[in-house]
């Protein structure tokens, strides 16, 4: 049988995914001193797979 996705469901993960990357390049921004463009692109990288990382921990916490 296959899952469907509900609006919902995309919009609950797009907005958990969203504010996960914010409060890294948050962090991310606050820890360097002075922010140069490829900091920028390195910071704003780094902080996605980190939240997708933090994403699917929680997920895997929780769907236990």
């Amino acid at each position: 049988m296959r899952r469907r996705t509900t609006p919902r469901a995309v919009l609950l993960a797009t907005g958990e995914l969203l504010l996960w990357w914010a409060a890294l390049a948050l962090l991310w921004l606050v820890l360097i001193s002075t922010v140069d463009t490829l900091e920028r692109i390195v910071g704003a990288s780094v902080a996605a797979v980190g939240a997708l990382l933090a994403r699917a921990g929680r997920r895997a916490v929780t769907w236990r």
